[in-house]
């Protein structure tokens, strides 16, 4: 543990930012299931409205700094290509 008072704080504000990156990458992963998942049952009207949500997560996690942009449209090309896939 750290003598130093700054470094005391740096601990604990580090935690609270892996905290909050760790929840939000785990509702973007969850929100992606949801996609898949409809995807896979072949029900297009959920998969868009899913992807529409899943969409949303990942853009709002983008622009909080939790995910690279790169890394953004990756995900939300995926997952709009594989509800594309569907008639």
């Amino acid at each position: 543990m750290a003598n130093i008072k700054s470094a005391k704080k740096r601990i604990l504000v580090n935690q609270k930012k892996a905290d909050r990156n760790k929840a939000i990458k785990s509702a973007v992963k969850t929100s992606i299931k949801h996609v898949e998942a409809a995807v896979a049952a072949g029900d297009k009207e959920a998969a868009e409205k899913a992807l529409l949500k899943a969409t949303s997560a990942i853009d709002k996690a983008e622009s909080k700094g939790v995910y690279h942009k790169n890394n953004a449209s990756r995900k939300v090309s995926r997952i709009s290509k594989a509800v594309n896939t569907l008639k």
